[in-house]
């Protein structure tokens, strides 16, 4: 009976030992076409994340969209996604990299985030020179209007007079003529 038992105990060790792990898929998806798809759903959970009604918007599933690019469906995904995962060595690596690629564009767009701001505050500081210029000009049309309407309130004082003086003199000159009773035409 111990023979037995022990038998049975190798048999089950030598079985048990076995490395087995997950098996590979029928339809493998390469590495470097898995690395992308991986990458395209880091940004699209990153937009989510950061304004959820983004992708509300556009009445877009944005997974359905990535799987209809690489044309791979969910299942595969999934079935890809857990056999890369069992080899921790190529999924750590898929991910590094995937990482990287962030990164990178992470540097470009904060330059052109900078660009964007330095373009935007050049346009700002124009358009307060213009404001501030067109400012100006209605400053000095209403100083020029100030100064018409002085002279033109000077002029009506002047035809005033001149209009008191013409009179004063035609009829001090009446007044002669009409004194001296001789008629000068």
């Amino acid at each position: 009976m111990k023979k037995t038992v022990s038998f049975l105990v190798i048999i089950l060790l030598f079985f048990s030992c076995k490395e087995e792990g997950v098996q590979k898929p029928d339809s493998l998806i390469d590495k470097e076409v898995m690395e992308n798809i991986i990458y395209d759903l880091s940004l699209l959970e990153a937009i989510k994340y950061n304004d959820p009604n983004t992708t509300e918007n556009y009445k877009v599933n944005p997974k359905e969209f990535i799987f209809r690019k690489y044309k791979v469906d969910s299942v595969q995904f999934a079935q890809n996604n857990i056999y890369y995962a069992s080899k921790y060595d190529d999924y750590k690596e898929m991910y590094d990299s995937v990482i990287k690629r962030i990164e990178r564009k992470k540097i470009v767009l904060d330059s052109l985030i900078k660009k964007e701001a330095k373009k935007d505050s050049l346009i700002a500081v124009k358009k307060k020179r213009l404001d501030s210029i067109a400012e100006l000009k209605k400053v000095a049309l209403a100083k020029k209007d100030s100064l018409q309407k002085i002279r033109k309130k000077d002029s009506l004082k002047l035809v005033k007079k001149k209009t008191e003086k013409s009179k004063s003199t035609s009829k001090a000159i009446k007044a002669t003529v009409i004194k001296n009773g001789v008629k000068i035409n």
